[in-house]
């Protein structure tokens, strides 16, 4: 079987992703939307055991996201993607391509930024209680703070460029009427695990 058989139908316009992109995309979208509401929730509690197992939950959900990015990575590079709509002109392709790169980017630059910012403020990571993940950084408040401030930002820009991403998709799929969306949501036919 070819690679192309494995994310596409036989008819031209149906192209699907496999269903382990799809996997991939929504477990992703879910846990990065969660761990978007639960940093803003959490950052404005007072000092408290609370607080600090929240935190806890918080980067243990990152380091599974930055897991899954990495297997999400491998799988695309090894099972390219469905073409784009013919019918879209060579700007909006190339938005789609900077907007997917810089979705990726952000998606491993956030939990770098927040891995370095727990080792400079003195706060290792042990994931899921069990696994010590090692600090990158020795301790440096002012650093911390740094960090802090960036991986805030970076955050702030995820959610701006995933807002971007749904729009655009909803414009397809309303006003261009073309299969972009259809391709990528869970109940497509013609989807499987491989």
């Amino acid at each position: 079987m070819s690679m192309d058989s494995l994310h596409t139908t036989e008819h031209e316009g149906t192209a699907q992703y496999t269903g382990t992109a799809k996997v991939l995309h929504w477990l992703m979208a879910l846990l990065i939307i969660g761990l978007f509401a639960l940093g803003q929730y959490m950052s404005d509690l007072s000092m408290s055991p609370r607080k600090l197992q929240l935190y806890s939950w918080h980067k243990w959900v990152g380091v599974t996201v930055f897991f899954l990015l990495l297997v999400r990575i491998g799988w695309r590079i090894t099972h390219q993607p469905p073409a784009l709509p013919e019918q879209m002109s060579k700007q909006q392709r190339l938005a789609s391509h900077i907007g997917h790169a810089v979705l990726y980017l952000l998606m491993l630059a956030i939990p770098i930024s927040g891995w370095l910012m727990s080792s400079a403020k003195g706060y290792q990571t042990v994931w899921f209680g069990v696994l010590p993940i090692p600090d990158l950084l020795c301790k440096d408040k002012q650093l911390g703070d740094v960090l802090a401030e960036l991986h805030g930002a970076l955050n702030g820009l995820l959610m701006f460029i995933v807002v971007v991403h749904v729009l655009a998709a909803l414009k397809h799929h309303f006003i261009d009427r073309d299969h972009v969306l259809r391709r990528m949501l869970p109940s497509s036919k013609d989807s499987s695990l491989t």
